[in-house]
């Protein structure tokens, strides 16, 4: 099903479309002592980070080759493999571990960075407060920033032109929670590697998340 982001404006959905729906891909990572790619899950992540302190090696930030017509600053989101990749020329990236929309709430298109946030207020959106009611709380002044303010230390904010696409590439204080489909649709990264990204990324950044099934290959 296609559909337009919600609260945007009918006008905007000739200018781009989203698709809401499940994730194809679960999340696997390389098990060197079995020699296969494995599933990995929300138990095994927080096992994971609790044993190790920080995320599998696959999504650790690191540069890779990267073969793209798109100019350099420009981030392309592959959900189905939870990586995002910030350009940055002779066929290189900055590649970083994410975590993305949990089930049914899959999204693709091209937006851009409208605009960027330091320890941003957390203000819960309407659709989340009517699924999670105790959210009422934050609907007007929102959630100060903070280590506990699930946007983490930094916020992209996405738009469609001039409108707030209400997604965001943002940090998080689950940094276990990278390589899972576990948010509302938005992008999270840990905090560090949404600092480096947010010194990199400039306002108007073109941002590529690619739809379910188009994911790059494993190990790019």
């Amino acid at each position: 099903m296609w559909k337009n982001l919600t609260n945007v404006g009918l006008g905007l959905f000739i200018l781009i479309a989203f698709t809401v729906g499940e994730l194809a891909a679960k999340t696997q990572i390389y098990d060197a002592r079995q020699n296969k790619w494995v599933d990995y899950d929300p138990s095994l992540a927080v096992g994971y980070y609790q044993t190790h302190k920080q995320a599998p090696k696959e999504f650790r930030r690191q540069v890779v080759k990267f073969r793209t017509a798109e100019k350099p600053g420009t981030v392309i989101i592959d959900a189905d493999r939870h990586f995002l990749y910030l350009i940055l020329g002779d066929f290189k990236a900055m590649r970083y571990g994410i975590g993305v929309g949990r089930d049914g709430f899959g999204w693709s298109g091209i937006v851009r960075v409208g605009r960027k946030k330091e320890w941003p207020t957390w203000i819960p959106p309407k659709e989340m407060i009517e699924r999670e009611p105790y959210l009422i709380k934050y609907a007007d002044g929102g959630m100060p920033g903070g280590e506990d303010n699930p946007l983490g230390a930094r916020s992209m904010y996405l738009f469609i032109g001039k409108k707030d696409s209400i997604y965001r590439i943002h940090g998080t204080n689950q940094p276990w929670s990278i390589g899972l489909n576990i948010s509302s649709g938005c992008v999270r990264l840990i905090n560090d590697d949404v600092t480096d990204l947010y010194d990199r990324v400039e306002v108007d950044a073109k941002v590529i998340m690619l739809k379910t099934g188009a994911a790059l290959f494993k190990g790019v």
